[in-house]
């Protein structure tokens, strides 16, 4: 009886998982201008791409182009007096303005950034700080993006004044 019961909820559960929709639907599609900044920008352009896709927001046919740069700052950021946990703090920019190619103007602009810092090794000959730094200039970037996202899901596309 118990096996009946189980195979019931899980006849219930898969048909209400294969009901469920994808979380965001958007009207618009983005294309994606280049983005400087070397491996920074080559970083960034890809997690974009890629969240954009996840999303079904890319298409590079778009005549909603996105054009963005990305910025890493550094900064000692010492914690205490006796200097016994210097700590580096990482601080990425984003600037995005999408454009529209039909009435060739700007429908929209962004701007945000995300810190974060790690502790400071010794010596210069650990790996750990190059380490720690790409990390997490990976995960601002990560962030950057999953907070642009609901921002461009239902933007209007209306010239901004300039």
């Amino acid at each position: 009886m118990c096996k009946v019961k189980l195979l019931i909820l899980l006849l219930i559960s898969s048909s209400l998982f294969s009901c469920s929709s994808s979380p965001v639907q958007s009207k618009h599609s983005f294309s994606l201008d280049y983005i400087g900044g070397a491996e920074d920008g080559l970083i960034f352009s890809n997690l974009l791409t890629s969240y954009l896709n996840d999303y079904s927001l890319f298409n590079p046919s778009s005549r909603l182009m996105i054009k963005a740069s990305i910025t890493h700052e550094q900064d000692l950021y010492i914690t205490n007096v006796d200097n016994t946990s210097d700590r580096e703090k990482i601080k990425s920019t984003i600037t995005l303005s999408i454009f529209d190619q039909l009435n060739d103007c700007n429908i929209f602009h962004y701007k945000s950034s995300e810190n974060q810092f790690y502790v400071i090794t010794d010596t210069v000959n650990y790996t750990s700080n190059n380490i720690a730094i790409e990390q997490i200039k990976f995960r601002n970037n990560e962030a950057l993006i999953q907070k642009l996202i609901p921002h461009i899901v239902d933007i209007e596309v209306n010239c901004l004044d300039e």
